[in-house]
């Protein structure tokens, strides 16, 4: 086994992915490390589904890239049908696709990219020292293994590399509270005619920005609501309403209903807790959607996720700590290297309710390169929903499609980084926007090019 290369990932999820498949075309020699024998993360392990969202409330499109190539090669095979209408009016699009084909596709794409691909495999530590991370210690069915790197990237989710190297982080609200896990799960046997024809009919009992207007000949790609039907039931669940998003299979649904609050993820005891409630509210569920909701009267459970679906956890300190008023505010960076249009959606740590906040005038806000940055490591890089940010703004950072593009910038920093032998704070923003550019990423840069001053404009965003 290989013990040597320029760029180590940390994590396979769908930051993971992308970071390892920026690296390799930036011509650095990868490794991605996974802890499950497939790729995906909560995409895949714990059914994360549909992607929201890849445009603005307007429907402009702010994140390309690996991420948009990833949904384009998926359509190709009919795995995807692309970015659809969401007719819960939450956001502008959604992007259903089929999470088998999706986990073949990363392989293939790790595959052509040259990276070197460790499945089965954990982070148990680091040797960590002056500010710079050395080795990572790894654990497989042969053992121990050690492995150097000239950067890496943390796309654990939790921060573990970061964390383990002796970076500073934040948890939760101000007290400390995370928001609540969710064990996500999908339902066939669903007649969707049925319960569009209760939505025409009962407008009133669903969110507030379903674009009933158009509903009648939109696909119905989610629903939010059955407000009465919940409260006539009363299900023990600290939620206010169903959410369900409709496939991949005709007769399929994706419920995001389970609700697991005041555990902390990075407890083992309190994760094994929300393991076993998880799954217990999911067969409560089943029997409630069963007897109550029009269109599920012969509906199953027909999967349930590998692990329970984690909203936050460690957020790592970063040369940058990004707020929610830079996110409302659709805030331009200099340092920009990627973007993202979904708004702030906090489900509350300690209760029912959801806190949902928009961006100004439906625009998008960038995400600095600062706070992919690990402040005091000198070859860290973040990527995913571990990045630098307040509990408000992990909000949105944390959603798929804006880890994706982060994982994306994290990559080909880490590259860049390797071949210049340069401290990660130190990469040349103007070359990695350059890089990123090129390789199919939108900055909301296309202005400058023409003359504009992205500093000005960062400052007038203060």
């Amino acid at each position: 086994m290989k013990t040597t290369y320029d760029v180590a990932v940390l994590g396979g999820g769908p930051a993971g992915i992308a970071a390892a498949i920026a690296a390799a075309r930036t011509g650095a020699e990868t490794l991605l490390v996974e802890r499950y024998g497939f790729l995906g993360g909560m995409s895949t392990a714990a059914l994360v589904y549909p992607w929201m969202t890849f445009h603005t409330s307007t429907g402009k499109q702010v994140i390309r890239g690996i991420a948009q190539e990833i949904v384009d090669r998926l359509a190709a095979e009919n795995a995807s049908p692309g970015h659809l209408r969401d007719t819960i009016g939450f956001v502008r699009t959604v992007t259903p696709y089929r999470p088998e084909p999706f986990k073949r596709l990363a392989f293939d794409m790790l595959e052509e990219a040259g990276v070197t691909l460790l499945l089965h495999t954990l982070l148990v530590g680091c040797d960590a020292a002056d500010g710079r991370i050395r080795s990572v210690d790894l654990r497989h069915k042969s053992g121990a293994a050690r492995v150097e790197a000239k950067a890496f990237v943390d796309a654990t989710g939790d921060g573990d590399l970061a964390f383990l190297a002796g970076a500073s982080w934040e948890k939760g609200n101000a007290a400390g509270k995370v928001q609540p896990m969710t064990m996500k799960f999908r339902m066939k046997g669903v007649d969707f005619a049925a319960v569009k024809a209760y939505m025409l009919d009962n407008p009133h009992d669903f969110y507030e920005k379903t674009p009933f207007a158009e509903l009648r000949d939109l696909p119905l790609t989610g629903v939010s609501g059955f407000y009465s039907l919940w409260d006539a039931a009363n299900v023990p669940l600290p939620r206010e309403g169903v959410l369900f998003f409709t496939g991949p299979d005709e007769d399929e649904a994706l419920i995001n209903v389970s609700r697991v609050s005041g555990l902390d993820p990075l407890d083992p005891e309190h994760l094994s807790k929300a393991e076993i409630e998880g799954r217990k509210q999911v067969f409560l569920l089943e029997s409630f959607f069963r007897k109550w909701i029009p269109g599920f009267q012969r509906a199953y459970v027909s999967q349930v996720g590998t692990q329970i679906g984690v909203r936050e956890t460690r957020r790592i300190v970063g040369e940058y700590v990004l707020n929610g008023e830079d996110v409302l505010s659709g805030r331009r960076f200099a340092d920009v290297v990627a973007r993202s249009g979904y708004p702030i959606d906090i489900h509350n740590p300690e209760g029912k309710g959801i806190t949902a906040d928009f961006i100004r005038e439906g625009g998008a806000y960038d995400i600095p390169y600062r706070s992919i940055v690990a402040k005091g490591i000198d070859n860290c890089l973040l990527a995913g929903r571990c990045i630098s940010t307040t509990h408000e703004a992990q909000a949105t950072t944390r959603l798929t499609p804006s880890c994706m593009a982060i994982g994306q910038a994290a990559g080909t920093a880490a590259a860049l980084a390797a071949r210049n032998g340069v401290p990660a704070r130190e990469v040349e923003i103007r070359r990695l926007q350059a890089a990123l550019l090129q390789a199919g990423a939108e900055l909301g840069l296309a202005q400058e090019q023409g003359g504009r001053d992205p500093s000005a404009e960062e400052e007038r965003g203060q």
